[in-house]
């Protein structure tokens, strides 16, 4: 029997890769960090603003190892959402007082895997003129490792994603996605590939790299989620920025592109238990192309660009 990974629909080499607990990862996207190690390796990747127009990243791993994953940073409001998702071991640098206090008595506070609190699995890889808070990184390995240890690396079920090599018959041309987070941090494209049969990633006109292997980023499915997003009273950092609450819960519209081509669809969450899913006009489950899926989480009113 072939083992597929419910995240991509790609086979597995060895049945083990699909008999643990996913694990999500929180990456920084600051300028300073770029390029960052192990986001080609992901399975699924949520981009979302944090502030200032940066944006940052939770990487979910499960079918793929990789040797260095980071620079990790602090957790945000949206981390009380995506971790949920794929029952994740979530696994961040820190995060507000807040933030912490929220986590920390999350239905998944178990699950959940802090430097800032002490937790093993994290260490430094220190740089000339690199700040310490851009230092922190982490790996499958160590993780999976530490989650053994606490009695937390069980298999789980995951159901809420279809994957076919065939796109649908309709949709319209999409070589191009320009989402506008911001012009001088975050602004992201994406061209279509057909040789790849993906998506290469650009960020601020530059082509988005993983330091692991030098290579541009490649992505089989682009999901554009647009979602309420709301900035509450809780303070972030020392310039007093507030946490932004991207309210992903409900259901909204969202764009699907694969093969070069682009979907109207829904985004469907009903209640805290429910995963993120991805619907067409019908309301069945949108099938993806095999391999990695970044959802790019932006405002009701962001004006993405596909052509």
């Amino acid at each position: 029997m072939l083992n597929l990974c419910p995240l991509t629909g790609e086979p597995v080499d060895s049945p083990e890769k699909i008999n643990r607990r996913p694990l999500a990862v929180k990456i920084s996207n600051s300028p300073e960090v770029r390029p960052q190690s192990g986001l080609s390796y992901a399975d699924i990747v949520f981009e979302h603003l944090a502030e200032g127009g940066i944006t940052r990243f939770t990487a979910i791993f499960l079918c793929k190892d990789v040797k260095r994953i980071g620079s990790v940073r602090s957790a945000r409001l949206i981390d009380l959402e995506i971790p949920l998702f794929y029952h994740a071991i979530f696994a961040y640098s820190g995060a507000s007082g807040e933030v912490t206090r929220m986590l920390d008595s999350s239905d998944f506070a178990k699950y959940t895997l802090s430097e800032w609190r002490g937790d093993p699995g994290f260490y430094r890889v220190k740089e000339p003129g690199k700040a310490l808070e851009h230092t922190l990184f982490t790996d499958t390995a160590t993780l999976w490792e530490v989650a053994n240890k606490k009695g937390i690396n069980q298999k789980v079920e995951i159901k809420h994603m279809v994957f076919t090599q065939d796109p649908p018959p309709d949709g319209l041309p999409a070589n191009e996605i320009y989402i506008p987070y911001h012009r001088r941090y975050s602004d992201v494209l994406y061209r279509y590939d057909p040789q790849k049969g993906a998506y290469l990633r650009f960020l601020v006109g530059e082509p988005h790299l993983d330091a692991l292997t030098g290579e541009q980023i490649a992505v089989k499915n682009v999901v554009i989620v647009y979602v309420n997003h709301v900035e509450t009273l809780i303070i972030e950092d020392k310039l007093g920025s507030r946490s932004i609450q991207i309210q992903l819960w409900g259901q909204g519209k969202a764009q699907v592109c694969r093969d070069g081509r682009v979907y109207d669809a829904i985004w469907s969450r009903p209640s805290r238990p429910d995963p993120l899913t991805i619907l067409d006009y019908g309301g069945n489950i949108f099938p993806f192309k095999p391999g990695n899926t970044w959802f790019e989480l932006v405002p009701l009113e962001m004006e993405v660009k596909i052509k």
